[in-house]
């Protein structure tokens, strides 16, 4: 199939950059929807005036711009991305699993991703070895839900797998 079908005349800008785990869900599901768009990578060390411009609020990446129209925080642009294109969904149509799905991806972020970088890579002793605790737990609560499944929602990707994809994705980085 081809990607351009879908996105003639359509801006679609990611701002990213190589390190960021939430930018890469960005780009996975546009992807996954086979929408064509432009990377912009910005330093976040110097970050650009157009990005300060386009999250004002957390001044970071991801931020998704669609024709003019901007969208920040990762998870909202993946609702967003997926009610925009509407093929390979994220997002089952089933109200129950969809906000099991919802539930699954902001754990990710409010628990595992902020232990990992918070309880382990930025402290030492024994904070750190209280971090590595409870990543653990939280890594044991993902490990139940998805065994003896492909992927969190079953036999088809969703917004649960892209939201915690970056867990495989840095998984060497940790195993360091």
């Amino acid at each position: 199939m081809d990607e351009r079908k879908y996105n003639m005349a359509e801006e679609v800008k990611v701002f990213s950059t190589w390190s960021s785990p939430f930018a890469l869900r960005i780009i996975w599901a546009l992807k996954l929807k086979g929408v064509e768009f432009d990377t912009v990578h910005e330093d976040i060390t110097n970050k650009s005036p157009l990005l300060l411009q386009y999250n004002p609020i957390h001044k970071k990446v991801p931020v998704l711009v669609h024709n003019g129209k901007v969208i920040c925080e990762s998870l909202v642009v993946l609702e967003y991305i997926d009610e925009t294109w509407k093929q390979n969904p994220l997002l089952p149509e089933d109200p129950h699993q969809k906000a099991n799905a919802r539930f699954w991806a902001k754990f990710g972020d409010d628990k595992v991703s902020s232990s990992i970088w918070l309880g382990v890579l930025l402290k030492e002793g024994k904070e750190q070895e209280e971090g590595v605790s409870a990543t653990l737990e939280y890594l044991k609560y993902l490990e139940e839900e998805i065994r003896g499944k492909k992927f969190f929602g079953g036999e088809t990707i969703g917004l649960a797998d892209i939201a915690l994809g970056w867990l495989a994705y840095h998984l060497e980085i940790f195993e360091k």
